[in-house]
């Protein structure tokens, strides 16, 4: 079987490569599997600092392999002939969700159904100003999935999320950005510079403070503002009690670029407290 799904590691910054471009990398034979394959190697990996998710060609990801769910109907396959294949997306969109790291998409072209998902999956989205996004299931009579529904509203708000479910419409680069629905948009000639460019920034940046930020902002959707604040004490206690913040202000006394190492060993609150679970 081909490799679908290309995983390479540099300087602390991992790429994983949806790689059918021939099918606009839609999800077919056994990507998915690979897909979650491929995340538990960087769930493993004690010197990965950022997942970067991209697609070779010149498509991010076209979603789910239609042609396949056709020859399903046509067999007369219940729910549980597509089911396994929508649980191998939310096992991906979960895990990655669960890197204690960011996460980063960098969508170089069409992102549609699941594979729009998969990038909202993800801490921060980059795009090429020649990306489109659609939650496309509508135009099949499907729903969205691989955790569509949790994090398209929190993104754009109720309304618009409604209006991209119920509609269907692909829109381009520039309607994501205004929507929130990417973060940055840079032209397509300088694409994978910039995305090189962030990932480097996030790679070098302090990974106690980095990961403590992920914990805590992630968390806040369902805490009271007084539990926020304790958490932000929990976790500066532990970011000033941790080599980076050591590194970072004796650099910045120091007037030099700080270099900061790998995380501490116990940069976790001590297990009697409770403002992270």
């Amino acid at each position: 079987m081909a490799d679908l799904i290309l995983l390479s590691e540099h300087d602390g910054i991992a790429t994983l490569t949806l790689n059918r471009p021939d099918k606009l990398n839609a999800f077919g034979d056994d990507m998915r599997e690979q897909l979650v394959a491929a995340i538990e190697r960087v769930e493993r990996s004690r010197t990965i600092r950022v997942l970067v998710i991209t697609g070779a060609g010149r498509a991010f990801c076209a979603g789910g392999d239609v042609h396949f769910m056709a020859e399903l109907k046509r067999r007369g396959a219940g729910y549980e002939g597509l089911k396994p294949l929508v649980d191998a997306g939310a096992t991906a969109v979960q895990k990655i969700s669960a890197l204690p790291f960011p996460t980063l998409a960098a969508v170089n072209g069409p992102a549609a159904a699941g594979g729009l998902n998969l990038a909202l999956g993800c801490d921060l989205r980059i795009a090429s100003d020649r990306a489109s996004f659609g939650q496309t299931f509508v135009r099949i009579g499907l729903h969205p999935d691989w955790g569509g529904t949790y994090h398209l509203p929190r993104l754009v708000g109720l309304a618009s999320a409604l209006e991209q479910c119920w509609l269907g419409d692909m829109i381009d680069a520039a309607e994501a950005l205004r929507t929130g629905l990417v973060n940055r948009v840079v032209p397509d000639e300088r694409f994978r510079d910039e995305v090189e460019a962030l990932a480097a920034r996030l790679a070098a940046a302090p990974p106690t403070s980095v990961r403590l930020a992920k914990r805590a902002l992630t968390a806040s959707f369902h805490r009271t503002l007084a539990q926020c604040l304790e958490a932000e004490d929990e976790a500066q206690g532990a970011c000033w009690d941790s080599s980076d913040s050591t590194e970072g202000i004796e650099a910045f006394a120091g007037k030099r670029r700080p270099a900061f190492g790998v995380p501490d060993a116990a940069p976790a609150v001590p297990a009697s407290r409770t403002a992270f679970e």
